[in-house]
């Protein structure tokens, strides 16, 4: 997400709190906002699945492996 919709999210979330928001900007920010938090659930799961953990035993296993699910799947 880049940077002029995180902008134009914070702008909406001022004027909803000052003066309201039209129904046009209402569906904008409800848009806006559920591309952000699927940009941020996507960056999670692609960190998650590049961890590795090293057992008890020794070996090394990487998360996405593990639970089948490396990014980009």
């Amino acid at each position: 997400m880049d940077a002029q919709k995180i902008k134009r999210i914070n702008e909406l979330y001022r004027k909803s709190k000052a003066e309201g928001l039209t129904e046009a900007e209402q569906k904008e920010q409800k848009i806006l906002r559920a591309e952000y938090l699927g940009a941020v659930r996507a960056n999670l799961k692609s960190q998650l699945n590049n961890i590795d953990i090293e057992e008890k035993d020794g070996t090394v296993v990487n998360l996405g492996e593990k639970y089948g699910k490396k990014a980009g799947n």
